[in-house]
């Protein structure tokens, strides 16, 4: 069971190297990069967003950062002042690999520490892809305003020098990819249509857009939409798929369903199979079983 959490993401940045566009809102496979990190945080007791209201796929809270566009440190306090988790996962808001099993890995990772950091595949520490204990991140920014005169402009490291943190080397290779450019926008779109990512992210994406929470298994559709192409027709495929849909719909709407109608649709496609392939070997003369 994952340890109890909230979630805080940055999403108030300028983006100056993107133009100054709203980049939490920029598309990677259809999807809004904000969109992408919350789902990553799905399992979070409470989400804060730091940034200007937008759209986005689940409710969150918001909280803007003192002065607007402060930088992390003020982003962070505002955050945080808005949970009341042991544990606070921090994101920025522009990581379209970022997934569950790197959120589960940090929090697994904490310890007795007072937090963990993502590192990436360069040996580089992400801050903003953390686990904090709350109390101590709260103490260090109150440390902090007070010797500064408030957290505005101040870098990360303050933060994180002055707190007794571990280091996780991510399971997924690109959890701590972020967006700063378009040529990072254009790299990660490109990585999600490659062949072994794309049926997933597109998958996803759908679901995302027609609001379906279903964990469905693809190989199982796949496989019907081949056997109905090959068994009967070509155009059988998409029109199975798409009925299968609906029955399981009908019969309650989950994932077992809709297992259970793709197994009923295989099997009838294997006999129209086998049924053409006994009256191919008839007009040939063979015996058929």
């Amino acid at each position: 069971m994952t340890t109890p959490y909230d979630a805080i993401v940055l999403a108030g940045g300028a983006a100056r190297r993107l133009g100054g566009v709203d980049k939490p809102g920029v598309r990677v496979g259809g999807r809004a990069l904000i969109d992408r990190v919350l789902a990553a945080c799905a399992g979070a007791g409470e989400t804060v967003v730091v940034g200007g209201r937008r759209a986005t796929a689940r409710p969150v809270s918001w909280a803007r950062e003192d002065p607007p566009g402060g930088g992390p440190l003020a982003a962070l306090d505002a955050g945080v002042r808005r949970t009341s988790a042991p544990l606070v996962l921090v994101l920025s808001a522009d990581l379209p690999f970022l997934g569950e099993p790197t959120v589960e890995a940090l929090l697994r990772e904490v310890g007795e520490r007072e937090g963990v950091l993502c590192v990436d595949r360069d040996g580089r520490v992400q801050p903003l892809v953390a686990v904090y204990r709350a109390e101590p991140l709260r103490r260090e920014l109150a440390l902090l305003a007070a010797e500064h005169g408030g957290l505005a402009g101040l870098p990360l490291r303050l933060l994180t020098s002055e707190l007794d943190l571990g280091r996780l080397a991510a399971p997924e290779p690109l959890a701590s990819f972020d967006c700063d450019t378009w040529e990072d926008i254009a790299a990660a779109r490109a990585r999600i249509r490659e062949h072994g990512n794309v049926l997933d992210e597109w998958i996803t994406a759908v679901k995302n857009e027609l609001g379906i929470d279903l964990d469905v298994d693809t190989g199982v559709l796949l496989d019907l939409a081949r056997d109905a192409a090959h068994g009967v027709a070509r155009p059988a495929a998409p029109l199975t798929t798409f009925l299968v849909g609906y029955a399981a719909a009908k019969a309650g709407g989950e994932g077992t369903d809709v297992a259970e109608a793709a197994r009923k649709a295989a099997a009838l496609a294997n006999l129209w199979a086998a049924e053409a392939a006994a009256d191919a070997a008839a007009e040939k003369g063979e015996s058929t079983p």
